[in-house]
């Protein structure tokens, strides 16, 4: 597969609201592979498409073994509050306290285009949000309470 260049805050694709996603077909699944291949090689958590200047609704999460691909996700319930530290490959050497939800609903279509429901808490939850966030044109120095240089 393929390693994309990782768009940088400045970059207008980060703050506009993608495209949903119509169809599952070839090029979705290989966008979702070579997402999936970006995050690992730039050792991410998540990626949402317009990180890769690509203007559609899908996210891809790794949390420990658990990898999450999503189109067109949306969180249905948030639950609670948590505050940490976030990063985001689209904001190099800078991370920020940011509050989000515990515990999340979320639902969208996995590769196969089957619908998905995934109740997440700590990282995941926290992961799902940002990556989301992203979906909407709105990144975590947008929300964080304070910022830090590295």
């Amino acid at each position: 597969m393929a390693v994309y260049q990782i768009v940088e805050i400045g970059a207008d694709i980060l703050r506009e609201k993608a495209k949903e996603v119509k169809e599952i077909n070839a090029s979705i699944t290989k966008l979702l592979d070579n997402m999936v291949d970006t995050m690992i090689a730039a050792d991410g958590v998540g990626l949402a498409a317009p990180q890769i200047g690509v203007s559609k609704r899908v996210v891809v999460v790794k949390v420990g073994d658990v990898l999450l691909e999503l189109v067109n996700p949306v969180i249905l319930e948030k639950e609670g509050e948590s505050v940490a530290e976030e990063g985001c490959l689209s904001v190099p050497n800078m991370t920020g306290d940011v509050v989000r939800a515990a515990k999340v609903h979320v639902q969208g279509l996995n590769r196969e285009g089957k619908m998905v429901d995934i109740h997440a808490d700590r990282l995941m939850a926290r992961a799902l949000q940002h990556e989301i966030d992203h979906l909407e044109g709105i990144l975590f120095v947008d929300l964080a309470k304070k910022t830090y240089r590295k």
